[in-house]
């Protein structure tokens, strides 16, 4: 399978800026697209970002997707359901894995891939 990304040298990234809203989160969640882009209707593709949630931001429901997500966490807080996580701290969630409720009371940082293997 060839995956459908170019090839990127280390470049700085600047970390206050480039942000907008995660599309389908809650409000408070917000990405740095990195390289990529994730076709969810053809579902193919893999994409990766950076992920954020301001302080405060809660994401209330469970939810599932069906593609693969990979997401490491670099800094902040997270409350997974009543369990507060600290970093650094990794999860892996194979297509159908339920996951959340999320709330960061002093907000957090990921580094998060996300890819479908059928293409």
């Amino acid at each position: 399978m060839t995956m459908p990304k170019p090839a990127i040298d280390f470049h700085e990234i600047d970390i206050e800026e480039g942000w907008e809203p995660a599309p389908g989160a809650a409000p408070g969640v917000e990405q740095k697209m990195l390289s990529g882009e994730l076709d969810e209707t053809a579902q193919i593709g893999v994409r990766t970002r950076l992920i954020r949630f301001l302080p405060g931001a809660e994401v209330a429901d469970q939810f599932v997707h069906d593609y693969w997500e990979e997401v490491y966490f670099i800094e902040g807080t997270l409350d997974v359901g009543g369990k507060l996580y600290n970093p650094p701290a990794y999860a892996c969630r194979p297509p159908g894995t339920p996951h959340g409720p999320f709330k960061s009371e002093t907000g957090c940082l990921f580094f998060e891939v996300q890819y479908y293997l059928n293409g």
